[in-house]
C-alpha cells in the first residue's frame, strides 16, 4: 500500500519521508520521540486507521490525511536541524508543523501543498503566494505565523510545563478541526487560572501531581461555558485533554484530575482489556445526559473517583465557601461514582481484570461513604443528585403501552386503586430523549455557591422562575411554579422533575413524591394519555399521589 503513488497524491512519496526521520533520527533521537509520542501524532494515526478500516476519506482528501504523516517528519527535522527539503498538505491555508506551530498561507484551494525549506536554524514554508519565514523562538507568532505555546506554572519546586495548542488539526475528538486561536487576553487567562489550579493540586494530591509531570503533555482550550467545566479526551491521543475554560481554579483542577484519569486508563486499555465489546448503551450515570455503554461508564467511574478524591482533599484543606463548595462536591460526586460502580460490579461484559480494577477503586471509595460533609451541602448533594436520576429517567426510559394503557383506564374509571401492574423497573433506555434537558437547578446550586447568596437570577439563563425559588429554599413558590410550568406544557421535564423534587422536599416519602422520584417517567406518560382520553386535564400532584399507592 505505502508503495502506491496515488496515496500521498501531489505530495513525496512515503519513501523520501521514511529517508528524513531516519537522518533526523541519527541526529536528534529525542525529537523523533517527541513527535511520535505526541498526543496528536496518536490521535492522527487512529483516525487514518479507521479511515482504511471503514474505506472512507474522511473529511479532507485522503492523501491529506496521509500527508500528515510528512508534516511530522517536518517537525522532527526541524528539531533535529538538519537541511531538508519536503512537502506538506495545506488545509485551507493552514500548514501544520506538528508542537512547532502553523503557517497561514495564500492559497486558491482548500486543499493544495507547500514546502518547507530548512538550511538548519533557517526554515521556511513556501507556496506559490506566500513565503513564511519561521522566527528563531518558535514560539513566537505574527498574522503567518502561529506558534504552539507553551505555559509553565511552578509550585514551590515542582514545575509543570504544557502545550497549549489552538492549532494542530488532530487536537478535537473525531474529525480534524481548523485552528481556533487564542486572544492574547485568554491566553493570559488560562496562565493565571493554570497557575492557582497549579498550586491547588500540589497542595491536595502532590502525589498524583507528580505523575501529571510526564502524563500531561497538551491542552486544548475551548471557550468558557457558564457554571459548566466541559472537557474531554480520548484514549488515542494520551497526555492530551480538551477543556472549556473554567470558571474558577478549583474546577480547573477537578478538571485536569478528571482528564488525567481519563488519560491514564486509556493507556492501560492499550494493554489489557477490562471489557469485551459491547457497544449497548444501557447505564445511567451522573455525570452524563445520556445512556452510556460499558466503556464509558468504566471509564466515568475512574475518572469520577479522581474527581472525588480531590474534593475530599481540598474540603479537608479550605474553610468558608470554599469549604462548602467542595463538600457539596465531594458528597456529590462520591454517591454518584459509588451507586454507578455498584451496577456494573456483576455485568458479564466485564473481564477478570475489569473486574479487579472495579474492585481496586471501590476499596478506595468506600471508606469515604460515612465520612459527614458541612451543613446542609450532603442534602443539596442528594437533591441534586435525585434530580438528575428522575430528568435522565423522565428523557430516556419508555413505559410499556398496556401498563400506561390500563393506568389511564383505572384513573378515568374512577377507581381508588390503580388495577396496572406495578412499574416496570426493568426498562432499557432508548437512545432519543423524550424532552430537553437544562439541568438549571444544579447549575444554580454551583453558581449560588460559586457566587455566594447574591449570585443572580441570570447566572443560568436556562433557569425558571420556579428553579430559582426552589434553589433558595421557597419551596411553596417553586411548587405552584412548576405547577403552572406543566399548566402551560404537559410534558415538560424539568417542571415535572421540579414537582417531586418540591414534594418530596415539603412532604418526605409521599406517595406522589415517591412516585415522581421512582418512575416519574409512568406518571407523565399516564398523564399524556389521560389528557388525550378526557376533556379536562388531571392535576399533576394528585395522579402523581395516585400511582404512587402502587410504587413501591
Amino acid at each position: 500500500m505505502t508503495k502506491d503513488p496515488n496515496l500521498v497524491g501531489p505530495l513525496d512519496q512515503l519513501d523520501d519521508v521514511w529517508e528524513l526521520l531516519a537522518r533526523a533520527e541519527r541526529v536528534a533521537p529525542d525529537a523523533r520521540d517527541l513527535l511520535l509520542s505526541h498526543p496528536y501524532t496518536g490521535a492522527w494515526a487512529g483516525y487514518v486507521t479507521k479511515l482504511i478500516r471503514d474505506r472512507i476519506t474522511g473529511l479532507c482528501p485522503f492523501w491529506m490525511h496521509v500527508g500528515h504523516l510528512h508534516a511530522v517528519a517536518a517537525a522532527v527535522a526541524i528539531r533535529a536541524r538538519i537541511s531538508f527539503v519536503l512537502h506538506i498538505p495545506v488545509w485551507n491555508g493552514n500548514a501544520i508543523v506538528p508542537t512547532i506551530g502553523l503557517a497561514r498561507l495564500v492559497t486558491d484551494s482548500p486543499y493544495s501543498v507547500a514546502e518547507v525549506r530548512a538550511d538548519r536554524d533557517v526554515v521556511e514554508i513556501i507556496n506559490q503566494h506566500t513565503v513564511v519565514r519561521l522566527p528563531r523562538d518558535h514560539a513566537d507568532s505574527s498574522p503567518r505565523w502561529w506558534g504552539v505555546r507553551t505555559v509553565a506554572t511552578r509550585s514551590g519546586d515542582v514545575e509543570l510545563s504544557v502545550r497549549l495548542d489552538d492549532v494542530d488539526p488532530y487536537r478535537g475528538l473525531y474529525e480534524p478541526v481548523p485552528p481556533q486561536r487564542l486572544s492574547p487576553t485568554d491566553t493570559a487567562a488560562w496562565q493565571r487560572e493554570l497557575n492557582k489550579a497549579w498550586k491547588i493540586l500540589c497542595r491536595c494530591l502532590p502525589e498524583l501531581a507528580d505523575g501529571f509531570l510526564d502524563g500531561l503533555d497538551s491542552l486544548v482550550p475551548r471557550p468558557a461555558v457558564p457554571i459548566r467545566n466541559l472537557s474531554a479526551s480520548t484514549g488515542e491521543a494520551f497526555g492530551s485533554a480538551i477543556i472549556a475554560q473554567p470558571t474558577d481554579s478549583a474546577s480547573m483542577a477537578a478538571t485536569l484530575v478528571h482528564e488525567f484519569h481519563h488519560n491514564l486508563l486509556g493507556g492501560l486499555l492499550h494493554m489489557i482489556p477490562l471489557y469485551d465489546h459491547d457497544p449497548d448503551e444501557r447505564f445511567y450515570t451522573l455525570w452524563r445526559e445520556d445512556p452510556r455503554p460499558i466503556a464509558g461508564v468504566l471509564s466515568g467511574i475512574h475518572a469520577f473517583s479522581g474527581v472525588t478524591a480531590f474534593w475530599r482533599a481540598l474540603a479537608r484543606h479550605e474553610s468558608g465557601s470554599l469549604g462548602r463548595r467542595a463538600d457539596f462536591e465531594f458528597a456529590y460526586w462520591r454517591d454518584g461514582t459509588w451507586r454507578t460502580l455498584q451496577s456494573l460490579s456483576d455485568d458479564p461484559h466485564l473481564t477478570e481484570a475489569g473486574r479487579q480494577f472495579l474492585s481496586s477503586i471501590a476499596m478506595r471509595i468506600r471508606p469515604m461513604l460515612d465520612e459527614p460533609v458541612l451543613d446542609r451541602m450532603g442534602e443539596l448533594a442528594s437533591a441534586a443528585a435525585a434530580d438528575h436520576r428522575a430528568g435522565w429517567q423522565i428523557r430516556y426510559l419508555r413505559p410499556q403501552p398496556d401498563t400506561v394503557a390500563s393506568y389511564a383506564d383505572s384513573w378515568l374509571a374512577g377507581q381508588d386503586w390503580p388495577s396496572a401492574l406495578e412499574p416496570d423497573n426493568r426498562l432499557m433506555p432508548t437512545p432519543v430523549p423524550d424532552g430537553g434537558w437544562t439541568g438549571a437547578r444544579t447549575d444554580l446550586i454551583r453558581a449560588r455557591l460559586l457566587k455566594g447568596s447574591a449570585a443572580p437570577a441570570d447566572a443560568v439563563p436556562d433557569a425558571t422562575a420556579a428553579d430559582l425559588a426552589y434553589v433558595c429554599g421557597d419551596v411553596d413558590d417553586a411548587l405552584r411554579g412548576y405547577r403552572d410550568e406543566l399548566a402551560v406544557d404537559g410534558d415538560a421535564p424539568d417542571a415535572w422533575v421540579g414537582l417531586g423534587l418540591c414534594l418530596s422536599a415539603r412532604e418526605p416519602g409521599s406517595a406522589a413524591a415517591r412516585a415522581l422520584q421512582s418512575c416519574p417517567e409512568l406518571v407523565r406518560a399516564v398523564h399524556r394519555a389521560v389528557r388525550t382520553k378526557a376533556e379536562s386535564t388531571p392535576p399533576p400532584d394528585e395522579l402523581a399521589d395516585w400511582i404512587g399507592r402502587s410504587v413501591c
